[in-house]
């Protein structure tokens, strides 16, 4: 019995001996042709290994080196670059038959660029289409299956054929998938961080691979991301001056021809124009998105806009034409508090004058959004109700022109009982039409203007005088202390406005007055013109 056992001994210490001196005599390099091709084939793009090495005891094959080809329809350059990529092996047929069977992949610190044409094709979306291969029939997907397939550390930059210098790249990339094949469905995880700081997650599932467009795979996932820059993501168009930091918990879920997402983004800091400050106060958007794939197309179903206590719906649709999306879009909120809003209006663009404020009473707003996304043109009623300019005396303001009113002081505060225009917003700046401003200790003014993307102003305005800012021009003009009208312009800055007064619109209104008062108005008798344009500067006929 001592005498079998010591053979058998001698037996396993003389199988480990040849296992361990295997690698020094099996040169593993013999299989890279046959490595590279199926690895070509699977991808239907060219793949390159440098070195390869084995580890019985792992049953692994490893490469350095990789690298992946791109679509040449979209650059000569590396679609992938890897330091490392080891591959876990049937350790039976590649001894006995040198049959390469992959059981795992894991590609180590990859460096990878996704291309986006005008056309709105990606770059890896003919990866496992056509394979360069000979024996792999066009259209169908390869016969490869992984249990387990890891990217690690890797880093992904994201672009577009326009502009493919431009780039933003998203570090420390890591996915895990399990039960990988071309033919089926498998389940995923991926996270990154994000440019500009933040990092994102996705779980999910997806698979049979697409062969035709691998864009077009069919996709379940919950994605979450925190702190995603929207300018250094590159999710949004530079041009349009929408900024911020944003939290994301959504789910997506695409058939290859038509996607579906919802979710919450709430965002910080947020900036609608270039020239905009960010908003102190976040602002939520709960949405439904249906998109279609192949048109590049979409409807929003879903958009409530929430900041505050303020609420607001935001639907309709876009259309992307390469570099470009045009949007046909609705926002509507009614009876919105002013004081959640009031902290949104530097994220829009829109400065109030130096020292003041916005407090109390509502907004409502029935605005259409329409052209491109880097210039949209924003038109529709606007209306302020029961608000207050706190900061700023509107009647000390009217200096300027006080010697033809007599207007005095509104206080510290100007109150508004009502303030509604027919807004249009765009690049080129703000108009407002038949503007309807009622303060109480004034009266009502109206007008039209417009605000230009530095913010100068240019508004030819009349005051309906009424109370006690008439005395003035009551006195002056005889009017009999039953109202005046008074014309004047708004010129400066929205930051620091100058009220200048319309000589000529004032003698026109007044004489108009005058002459309806004597009696005359459509008359054309000369002494009674004189007598009535003397009684504006209390002085007789001589």
């Amino acid at each position: 019995m001592k005498r079998i056992l010591k053979i058998v001994g001698i037996v396993i210490g003389v199988l480990i001996l040849a296992l361990i001196a295997l690698p020094f005599g099996l040169d593993v390099n013999s299989f890279r042709p046959k490595l590279e091709s199926e690895l070509s084939s699977a991808l239907g793009r060219k793949v390159t290994l440098g070195n390869l090495g084995l580890s019985i005891f792992s049953g692994s094959i490893s490469a350095q080196d990789i690298t992946i080809a791109d679509d040449p329809a979209f650059s000569s350059n590396p679609f992938i670059n890897a330091k490392s990529l080891k591959a876990g092996v049937e350790l039976k047929p590649l001894i006995f038959s040198k049959e390469v069977r992959i059981t795992d992949l894991t590609l180590d610190q990859p460096q990878v660029v996704l291309l986006r044409s005008a056309n709105g094709t990606w770059n890896f979306s003919s990866i496992g289409g056509k394979s360069s291969a000979p024996s792999s029939p066009s259209g169908s997907n390869p016969n490869l299956s992984v249990a387990k397939l890891e990217i690690t550390n890797g880093r992904v930059s994201l672009g577009d054929t326009a502009t493919p210098g431009k780039l933003h790249t998203y570090d420390n990339l890591n996915v895990t998938v399990k039960n990988f094949s071309f033919t089926s469905r498998f389940p995923f995880t991926l996270s990154a961080n994000l440019p500009g700081g933040g990092d994102m997650k996705l779980d999910g599932q997806a698979g049979p691979i697409n062969p035709a467009d691998a864009a077009a795979t069919p996709l379940e996932a919950k994605i979450n991301a925190n702190k995603l820059d929207l300018d250094a993501t590159g999710f949004v168009d530079p041009a349009s001056g929408i900024a911020g930091i944003a939290d994301v918990d959504a789910t997506v879920s695409s058939d290859g021809s038509a996607l579906s997402s919802s979710g919450t983004v709430k965002a910080d800091r947020l900036k609608l124009t270039p020239k905009a400050t960010p908003a102190p106060k976040p602002v939520q958007l709960k949405y439904a998105i249906q998109h279609d794939l192949k048109n590049q197309s979409g409807q929003i179903t879903q958009g409530n806009v929430s900041v505050g206590r303020a609420a607001a719906t935001l639907l309709g649709s876009y259309q992307m034409k390469g570099a470009t999306t045009l949007l046909n879009m609705r926002l509507n909120g009614q009876g919105m508090p002013v004081d959640d809003l009031e902290a949104m209006l530097p994220a829009a663009g829109i400065i109030l004058p130096s020292g003041s404020s916005l407090n109390g009473g509502t907004l409502s707003a029935n605005l259409n959004i329409s052209g491109a996304s880097d210039k949209p043109v924003i038109t529709g009623p606007i209306k302020l109700t029961d608000t207050k300019l706190a900061g700023f005396d509107l009647g000390s303001k009217l200096s300027a022109i006080s010697k033809f009113t007599g207007a005095g002081k509104t206080g510290n505060d100007t109150s508004i009982q009502n303030l509604s225009t027919a807004l249009r917003f765009a690049a080129d700046g703000i108009e407002t039409k038949d503007l309807n401003l009622t303060v109480p200790a004034l009266g009502t003014l109206t007008g039209n203007g417009t605000v230009s993307p530095a913010g100068a102003l240019d508004y030819k305005m009349n005051a309906n005088l009424s109370g006690g800012a008439v005395s003035g021009l009551t006195q002056l003009a005889g009017l009999g202390g039953k109202g005046a009208s008074l014309a004047f312009f708004v010129r400066g800055t929205t930051a620091s406005p100058q009220f200048v007064p319309d000589v000529n619109g004032i003698l026109q209104d007044q004489l108009k007055s005058r002459l309806g008062a004597a009696g005359l108005q459509g008359q054309g008798t000369k002494g009674s013109v004189i007598d009535a344009i003397g009684g504006l500067f209390h002085k007789k006929k001589k």
